[in-house]
């Protein structure tokens, strides 16, 4: 090429260079709700249990409507458990308040043993998975104990604690602790001999093994215990105050049973299931938010 026609090449290239315009990345359109899918969402979700709750409902009804019946019927326990549906959080006294209350209060206790059985669980759980020796000298012996059931433990803390509301922590604590063990002594005797070798390499210590390692390869399965865990936790301390007093909602179960209150006792059964199945969604948003959406195999 001449050189007079490679300078003009290269000038005309620098002024196309310097008259080019910066066209601006496109922005992706913000995200909006969209309305027809969120209500199929909750369509598919929430309409089918609102037609089972209203067919057995209306059973219920018809089987109890009967001057005869030995139950209430949904009727008579509107009727006569109105204060305890629709005004949860009256307090008229250290006795006469509402089941909204006495549910916290079982929740508070509830919260301290399951709190306690889950960090043991885990450690100890670690542990077993880890050791072999542990396994085998501890398995057996925790297979055993945890098919005891909760109230059976009940006399033995009284006598040790002397006291209704250590007891029933404990209560919840040795009857939820197991399934925490279980699972987690599973869950990192399933973790992948890859892991291992990488630790080796890198040289952590046990510690560091422990956070980094453990926990995070075998968190589905801890969070499996732990959901098993809670459930047992919240049957444990209904049936410990049962026999314990207070004001839980357990007490409350007896005292309306005792006073033969059977619309109370029924609207204190629905509390009871539904803030089990909020504390089962709870702890499963949590495992599921930790794991990012892992599942134990």
């Amino acid at each position: 090429m001449p050189a007079l026609a490679k300078k003009q090449t290269i000038a005309t290239s620098a002024t196309a260079s310097k008259t080019a315009t910066i066209l601006p990345l496109a922005r992706r359109p913000a995200a909006r709700f969209d309305i027809r899918k969120i209500s199929a969402t909750l369509a598919r979700n929430v309409v089918p249990p609102l037609v089972v709750l209203a067919i057995l409902l209306g059973i219920w009804q018809v089987l109890c409507s009967s001057p005869t019946a030995s139950l209430p019927s949904p009727y008579q326990v509107w009727q006569e458990s109105f204060d305890l549906i629709a005004y949860p959080f009256f307090n008229y006294g250290s006795q006469d308040i509402g089941l909204g209350w006495r549910v916290l209060i079982s929740l508070q206790r509830v919260a301290y043993g399951f709190g306690l059985a889950a960090v043991a669980g885990v450690i100890v759980g670690a542990v077993i998975g880890q050791s072999v020796w542990a396994m085998r000298g501890l398995d057996p012996i925790f297979q055993v104990l945890r098919t005891v059931p909760p109230l059976a433990w009940l006399p033995l803390s009284l006598a040790a604690f002397q006291n209704a509301n250590p007891s029933a922590i404990f209560v919840i604590f040795i009857t939820s602790i197991w399934p925490v063990i279980i699972n987690t002594a599973v869950g990192v005797r399933n973790i992948p001999q890859d892991y291992r070798n990488v630790a080796q390499v890198l040289r952590l210590n046990q510690i560091e093994f422990f956070f980094k390692i453990m926990l995070p390869s075998a968190a589905p399965y801890i969070f499996t215990g732990l959901r098993i865990g809670v459930g047992l936790s919240w049957l444990a301390i209904v049936a410990a105050e049962m026999l314990t007093g207070g004001v839980g909602i357990g007490f409350f179960i007896w005292d309306a049973w005792n006073s033969s209150r059977l619309p109370d006792i029924i609207v204190a059964l629905a509390y009871i299931g539904v803030v089990g199945f909020a504390l089962d969604k709870l702890v499963a948003a949590v495992g599921k938010l930790i794991t990012r959406g892992a599942s134990a195999n």
